[in-house]
């Protein structure tokens, strides 16, 4: 299997990744960066980005990302294609597997492979994805002023991001598919006083409505089994988030979902030169603009890592 030594290995893209490689490369870190699954993180499934600094008339989420990988590149950071498929955190140098054939040792590691959204499975989700199907209520719920909306999830985020929605939008239908929800009781409580806010027990998915945009959606009644239709332009996903993290899980302390758990105020894992960043440790904000920043602080981490090292 070929070997090759690195200074610095970045693995994942996003805000996270771009950022933490335009901070190493301009630090000498002469960083190389795998992009991984999905080149550009979850931003790339976003059609519309308006809250990030420095766009004042908002930026396409692909564009966006490109513009993060070319900085990253101008700089000197070598962006390759490829995915991580094995690590050993055991010993330094930390050794890397890219796509069962490279293995490449790093004396740091920075982890920035992102969480992924959990889908329905519809097909009709996936069609309509950027079209008026979104994950995020933050994100994306400023395009939805005073339209009726449909957000599916019984936890505390989906409570969130429904009463964020209420905010906004015109009413928002809650669809939840038992007779009571996982969400905290205050969260409950705060869903069931906002007046636009109407939820619909017993009843899951049966279809997204519309050809080229979000129309409406069909829900199926559990118990009865009954159809109905809900117009609606909007319709949001709130069921939980995968963090990629699960080929660190022998090395690296994670929480009980799943995220790798860091230093607080730092990147820093539980083993040294090796740091995370982005939404792989981050289960409260999940923003590009939060990504980033902490991709700056990874990298910093990394810079003064090596230098009380003492690797040049």
């Amino acid at each position: 299997m070929e070997i090759e030594k690195v200074k610095c290995l970045i693995i994942g893209s996003g805000p996270a990744g771009y950022t933490a490689a335009i901070y190493a490369s301009r630090a000498g870190l002469n960083p190389v960066l795998y992009q991984g699954i999905q080149p550009g993180g979850q931003l790339t499934i976003t059609n519309d980005v308006e809250n990030y600094p420095g766009y004042p008339d908002g930026i396409n989420g692909p564009q966006m990302m490109d513009d993060f990988k070319r900085q990253a590149e101008r700089f000197g950071t070598d962006v390759r294609y490829g995915i991580a498929t094995a690590v050993d955190f055991s010993s330094q140098p930390h050794k890397v597997t890219i796509d069962d054939q490279t293995v490449i040792e790093a004396h740091t590691v920075i982890i920035s492979t992102g969480a992924s959204a959990k889908w329905l499975g519809l097909e009709s989700e996936a069609r309509l994805n950027g079209s008026g199907v979104s994950a995020c209520a933050v994100c994306d719920g400023f395009f939805y002023r005073k339209q009726d909306v449909a957000i599916v999830g019984a936890g505390d985020t989906a409570a969130e991001e429904a009463t964020y929605l209420a905010n906004l939008c015109n009413k928002v239908y809650m669809i939840i598919r038992r007779e009571e929800m996982r969400a905290s009781t205050i969260m409950q409580e705060r869903v069931k006083n906002t007046p636009n806010i109407e939820i619909i027990w017993n009843s899951v998915t049966d279809e997204i409505l519309g050809q080229h945009a979000v129309e409406g959606v069909r829900l199926r009644n559990v118990l009865t089994d009954e159809l109905q239709e809900i117009p609606v332009t909007g319709f949001f996903v709130a069921i939980g988030h995968q963090p990629n993290s699960d080929i660190f899980k022998d090395y690296l302390n994670l929480d009980e979902n799943g995220y790798i758990r860091t230093i607080p105020g730092t990147s820093k894992t539980n083993i040294d030169g090796v740091f995370a960043c982005g939404d792989v440790q981050d289960y409260t904000y999940r923003q590009a603009v939060t990504a980033a920043g902490s991709g700056c602080m990874a990298a910093l981490d990394a810079e003064r890592y090596l230098a009380a090292s003492n690797i040049h």
